[in-house]
């Protein structure tokens, strides 16, 4: 029997695989069978030569493991009818390696060999195994096709196999995934602290299966490790601080055929929600030198993604978005929220031959601004454009603009005492680079206070004489004003290396508000020179302090 094994599996992966083991256990009346100390290795020589001819598969696996139990087999049914049947096959707490290796497809003039059924024919009718079962594997992805080879590993994997049959017309059944009804693994309780030593992440469950072509993901989270100034001052530049709670990611419609096969990622939609989404970066330290968060562009970060992939529909429920700033002027932290954020995003996709068909992502989403006002931005994506090209509209309901003075105080130094709008529409064109186009808001009783910096320390306060003539010079505070027509307004922004893609999308928003308010020939400050003058002005006073320290000691001696 241990011959017959050993020959079975070496014959029938075409001389691929060599399987090994220490001992045989075989009870013929409950028809068990145990095998222990189990290894399962590839010939790495063989693989190349059916590479050469197009016949290798697209992935390997090595498998180590102490016991392969097999319950309930036929054993006269075997010998009499030719049939095998089996009850289940368990592997308990084995050790996994899958490896994947880009090769060639077929060729159609190539005469394929003998197949599974083909090799086995001769001895057996048909190969009939109820459920496979993997119990809390230790498992090890290899990527050899990428430039350069990586390896991900998870723990605790379960995977189970339902319904494996072959036989003379399974292999033409639509209806199976590689000889089988279905294919499901699940992970439970996943962690890990990321290498930089900086978030956590966990992961309650992510659970998949060919026959329902899903992939669920429940309970992700990644966990900064420290708070947000700390984490902030562990870098000697800007760096973005991430927050996220995932309650539910499902994946839809997956192809896993070419999943499997050739590593594309196609799936009919990708639902997330709810979740709770927070970014926090301080303007304390320089942006990092050289670096433009313009690839950072969703569509433009689409394309650097490690595999080609295409979801008709991404679907977006009830997630919380908030941004927050650190202003080093104010020594405080502002910041925006978007609550309930929901809606869709069309043909996201990376892959060559969808592009040539349909080369435009289009997202129509729905938010509350600070918990508020209903927000819709409607933004359309080229995915082709080297520039990064892509418009935007949308529309903001009636609002109390004091709802925006958490942002305001922090980072703009402005209090707004009163103002209702009634409604604000823009539409923009963007790149890269810039951005630009045209904007129309009502209002009615704008008022603002100015305020100070925060650079002495000593708190930021009402600049009383600047606040009366900005509110009374410079500020409209309805529009449209008694006996004109409402005024619009052109806005036109250029981003800098250090902006983000949303930055580049309000802050040009932004310029047309303040063009309508009146305040639009005020120059909006390059943030890195406001950082400089921040840093002359303090070691301006460090130098004062010292001076002032030394006179008094004088006076004193």
């Amino acid at each position: 029997m241990t011959e017959k094994i050993k020959a079975g599996v070496y014959n029938g992966s075409r001389h691929l695989y060599r399987i090994d083991f220490k001992s045989i256990n075989l009870n013929v009346i409950t028809g068990s069978l145990a095998l222990r100390d189990v290894t399962l290795i590839p010939d790495t020589s063989v693989f190349d030569s059916l590479s050469k001819k197009h016949l290798a598969p697209a992935h390997t696996f090595e498998l180590k493991l102490k016991k392969l139990q097999i319950t309930r087999t036929g054993i006269l049914t075997a010998y009499f009818k030719k049939e095998i049947n089996v009850n289940e096959i368990l592997l308990q707490r084995p050790s996994i390696n899958m490896i994947f290796n880009k090769v060639a497809p077929k060729r159609d003039t190539l005469k394929d060999e003998k197949s599974l059924y083909e090799q086995i024919s001769g001895t057996f009718k048909s190969v009939h195994v109820k459920r496979i079962k993997i119990v809390d594997a230790d498992f090890d992805y290899i990527n050899k096709a990428a430039a350069k080879k990586t390896k991900k590993s998870v723990k605790h994997l379960d995977i189970t196999v339902n319904d494996f049959l072959l036989d003379s017309l399974s292999a033409h059944d639509t209806t199976r995934f590689y000889y089988t009804k279905d294919v499901s693994f699940q992970l439970a309780g996943y962690k890990s602290v990321t290498k930089d030593k900086m978030y956590s992440m966990k992961v309650d469950t992510i659970k998949g299966s060919t026959s329902s072509k899903k992939i669920t993901v429940k309970g992700f989270k990644l966990i900064p490790l420290y708070d947000k100034m700390t984490f902030a001052r562990k870098y000697n530049v800007q760096k973005d601080r991430y927050n996220f709670t995932f309650g539910k990611i499902e994946f839809k419609g997956v192809d896993f055929l070419s999943l499997n096969t050739d590593q594309k990622l196609y799936a009919k939609s990708l639902n997330i929600g709810p979740a709770n989404v927070e970014v926090f970066m301080s303007r304390e330290s320089p942006p990092p030198p050289g670096f433009d968060k313009g690839r950072n562009y969703p569509h433009m970060a689409l394309k650097r993604l490690g595999i080609p992939a295409l979801i008709d529909t991404v679907k977006l429920r009830n997630v919380d978005v908030s941004y927050s700033e650190f202003n080093p002027a104010s020594k405080k932290i502002g910041s925006v929220d978007f609550k309930a954020l929901s809606g869709t995003i069309l043909n996201v996709t990376n892959d060559s031959l969808q592009l040539a068909k349909k080369n435009h992502a289009v997202a129509d989403l729905n938010s509350r601004l600070m918990g508020s006002a209903k927000l819709n931005v409607k933004i359309d994506f080229n995915l082709t454009d080297k520039n990064g090209a892509f418009t935007y509209s949308g529309r903001l309901d009636r609002f109390d603009m004091k709802n925006l003075n958490p942002l305001s105080k922090a980072l703009g130094l402005i209090e707004i005492e009163s103002g209702d709008i009634q409604h604000i529409d823009f539409r923009a064109n963007g790149n890269l680079r810039s951005a630009t186009g045209t904007i129309n808001m009502l209002y009615t009783n704008l008022k603002v206070k100015l305020l100070s910096d925060n650079i002495d320390g000593e708190g930021t306060k009402k600049k009383g004489f600047l606040s009366f003539l900005a509110n009374t010079l410079l500020i409209k505070n309805e529009n449209p004003q008694k006996g004109k027509a409402p005024r619009t307004a052109s806005m036109t922004n250029t981003r800098i290396n250090s902006a983000s893609f949303f930055n580049l999308m309000w802050k040009t928003v932004f310029v047309g508000i303040k063009e309508i308010v009146g305040v639009g020939i005020v120059p909006e400050k390059n943030p890195v020179k406001q950082q400089k003058v921040i840093a002359k002005k303090i070691r301006e006073q460090k130098r004062a302090d010292r001076k002032a320290a030394r006179k008094a000691q004088r006076e004193k001696n």
